[in-house]
């Protein structure tokens, strides 16, 4: 057995070839109508945003981390809402916020 450096089983956590183990927040999720490409806290304080984000759970768009309000972070501090996406055309991107990884 592999411990971590809080003493816990590292080696139930670890994928296959030292991958990180898949995220099982990805399995939760249903279809969701996504709301308008805008976010609606950056545009009541006049601010503009550098990336959109949809939240995968119930279609709330925010900006992303980069910009100043960081508000798609904020919306999963309120509700736990784990997965969100880039709201770009053709984009694949997802973040899971519990596991602060790419999934």
């Amino acid at each position: 057995m592999t411990l971590d450096a809080q003493g816990t089983n590292a080696t139930n956590r670890a994928g296959l070839n030292g991958q990180a183990p898949r995220c099982d927040h990805i399995n939760q999720l249903s279809a969701v109508e996504y709301g308008p490409p805008e976010c609606k806290d950056c545009l009541a304080h006049g601010r503009t945003w550098a990336r959109l984000l949809v939240c995968l759970t119930c279609g709330w768009v925010a900006c992303s981390d980069d910009a100043r309000g960081g508000h798609a972070k904020a919306h999963y501090r309120e509700t736990d809402h784990p997965v969100v996406a880039a709201l770009d055309p053709g984009s694949t991107w997802r973040w899971c916020y519990v596991h602060r990884r790419t999934v």
